[in-house]
């Protein structure tokens, strides 16, 4: 973590240790003997050598066309990654909050349950679980609010498959770094005025008790965190968080810093006029 002229303080503890996580018989849906083989997670020998390590990426495919769950499966399967099915909306939620995922790969349009209706209750009940949305919705206003409602991230149909796995990489990637999982270890404590973030649970404390956060607002946070007295423009904070570049008109930052205030309190982010946010002094 990069301070930024002594403001924001960064604290580190002891790494986070993850158990094992638990199987379901919907893992072994056309992705390979890789796949089928969680119920040995901690031991098996993959032919990859990934099935085998702990903390092994498992990723959960929500799509109702059958070849599309396949081939994907069959990628992820060969990239090293344990994979979960669902054909419907409703079955991919009951999966996704009966079990643990690092990665929801969520199709949008499905006939029991619209993908965006499982976003939002899948991050109401764990707002720290990353969502990928892929769909044949290409519009910008639908892309822009999946974003806003706290997918980590959009791609349409049709697709590369090395674009796909790419962004998966990079999803995987970021979230090790935010829980304190990257080589570096250790969750941190990040400290910037009256604020204090906690990493790996995702929380905020301005002094009033931890307020719980979803993975955007939280990145959003440490983002004006870690150029305390400076303001951050809404480009600069797009494409740290989003990692997209939107016609200049979208309001997804907008959005949320006002839900950032409805939670911590409307004086803790400034807009500055003409330059973006800046977090409060104090």
């Amino acid at each position: 973590m990069t301070s930024h002229q002594g403001a924001a303080q960064v604290t580190r503890s002891g790494a986070r240790s993850t158990g094992p996580v638990p199987a379901h018989a919907a893992l072994a849906e056309g992705a390979g003997p890789a796949a089928r083989r969680i119920h040995g997670i901690h031991g098996a020998e993959g032919a990859h050598g990934a099935e085998g390590v702990p903390g092994t990426r498992r990723i959960l495919i929500v799509d109702d066309e059958p070849n599309i769950r396949s081939f994907i499966g069959r990628a992820l399967s060969a990239a090293g990654y344990l994979t979960g099915f669902a054909g419907s909306g409703s079955e991919g939620l009951r999966h996704a909050l009966d079990e643990h995922y690092d990665l929801v790969i969520l199709d949008l349009v499905m006939p029991d349950m619209d993908g965006c209706n499982v976003l939002d209750q899948l991050l109401r009940a764990r707002p720290g679980q990353t969502v990928m949305v892929l769909s044949c919705v290409a519009d910008v206003a639908t892309k822009v609010d999946c974003l806003e409602r706290g997918a980590r991230d959009y791609l349409t149909k049709p697709f590369s498959l090395a674009e796909l796995l790419a962004r998966i990489r990079v999803r995987l990637r970021e979230d090790a770094h935010l829980r304190g999982e990257s080589r570096e270890g250790a969750g941190e404590i990040i400290r910037a005025g009256n604020l204090t973030l906690d990493v790996a649970r995702l929380v905020a404390d301005i002094g009033h008790g931890p307020v719980p956060l979803t993975r955007l607002e939280f990145l959003l946070l440490r983002e004006l965190a870690e150029h305390f007295g400076q303001s951050v423009s809404k480009g600069r904070l797009l494409a740290s968080v989003w990692g997209y570049d939107f016609d200049p008109g979208s309001n997804v930052v907008d959005v949320c810093v006002r839900r950032l205030r409805a939670k911590l309190g409307f004086g803790l982010i400034k807009t500055v006029r003409g330059e973006g946010y800046q977090l409060a002094d104090g």
